[in-house]
């Protein structure tokens, strides 16, 4: 039932969001150099590999001038990324892995295979499922960013943050059902109207 779930909002999802869809890849072409889609390697469920799409939020070469985590005030964001970020608009081309059986509408944070070695075994069982565009976890973090500054920035994300989020995902796996979905997804779309 959740894959119908998933495939049917994805799809819905894509035909009314269009629109925008296309304004902002505009919006992205007009304002920097480079592609509109950034596809980024994440871990899905059972340990695979895939490739996430979001819209471009950093300049082209980002990867390779700093870290894969992005601090608060990173100057690697463009001017329309950050816009991107905060409202989350930057998430929605995920609705094509959720089409394509890659993530979930709602599901654990797909993570960096450089994380997700770090992961013990009871964090672990998060890679049961498939990942999601959103999550408790995720509304709980939504001002990521602005908690990892400093220049120990890393170390505070693997220690305390990474775990708290993990904690909140295996709460999920645990108890995960469409009514606990259908509030995530209510939450998750009065953060991004605020």
């Amino acid at each position: 039932m959740k894959r119908a779930v998933d495939l049917i909002g994805a799809a819905l999802g894509l035909g009314v969001l269009s629109p925008i869809l296309l304004g902002v890849a505009l919006a992205i072409k007009l304002s920097s150099p480079g592609p509109v889609f950034y596809r980024a390697t994440r871990v899905g469920r059972g340990g695979t590999p895939f490739r996430l799409y979001k819209f471009r939020s950093m300049v082209v070469d980002a990867d390779r001038r700093g870290p894969a985590i992005t601090a608060g005030g990173d100057p690697r964001v463009t001017p329309i990324g950050r816009w991107l970020r905060r409202t989350k608009v930057d998430e929605l081309p995920q609705l094509l892995n959720v089409l394509a059986g890659e993530m979930s509408l709602v599901g654990p944070r797909p993570e960096d295979p450089r994380y997700v070695a770090l992961y013990d075994d009871d964090q672990r069982r998060i890679l049961t499922v498939r990942p999601g565009i959103t999550s408790a976890a995720s509304l709980a973090y939504r001002h990521e960013e602005a908690l990892l500054s400093g220049p120990d920035w890393e170390r505070t994300y693997r220690t305390t943050i990474m775990p708290q989020k993990l904690a909140i995902d295996l709460a999920y796996v645990e108890k995960q059902s469409l009514w606990e979905d259908f509030r995530i997804i209510l939450f998750t779309i009065v953060a991004m109207a605020k």
